[in-house]
């Protein structure tokens, strides 16, 4: 993996949020794929495999229209990539008033061919400027 490969993955992965289409997010993914939301998830709160991965993505949609995120990475070493990005809501789908930003870091492992088989999102809520 090398930085552009891994900018690939991300725009893949930010369409794939987009649109919730389970094959898009399902291919981001190795069957036995770790996702953690938090560093701190074990057990049952770390979705395994695809089907644990697109449930979870399914069962938490956010509201059409109303986000959006970029994402880059900032270290790729070994398989291993470090990305960091925004990640905004918005109070409706005109994406005129911001709601709430997130920035983001990612802890990212892929294999050889690109499939993501471990991620971890460290996220901060950005303060509100208003």
């Amino acid at each position: 993996m090398n930085a552009e490969m891994v900018q690939r993955w991300l725009n893949t992965y930010t369409h794939a949020w987009m649109t919730y289409d389970p094959d898009e997010i399902a291919a981001l993914f190795t069957d036995d794929a770790e996702y953690r939301w938090h560093p701190w998830d074990e057990g049952e709160d770390v979705a395994r495999g695809h089907s644990q991965i697109v449930a979870a993505w399914q069962e938490n949609r956010d509201v059409a229209g109303t986000y959006h995120g970029e994402y880059r990475p900032l270290l790729v070493k070994d398989g291993m990539a470090i990305a960091v990005g925004l990640s905004s809501y918005y109070t409706d789908q005109t994406q005129k008033t911001l709601k709430r930003a997130y920035h983001n870091l990612w802890v990212l492992h892929f294999t050889d061919e690109g499939q993501c088989r471990s991620f971890t999102e460290w996220y901060m809520q950005a303060p509100d400027k208003s």
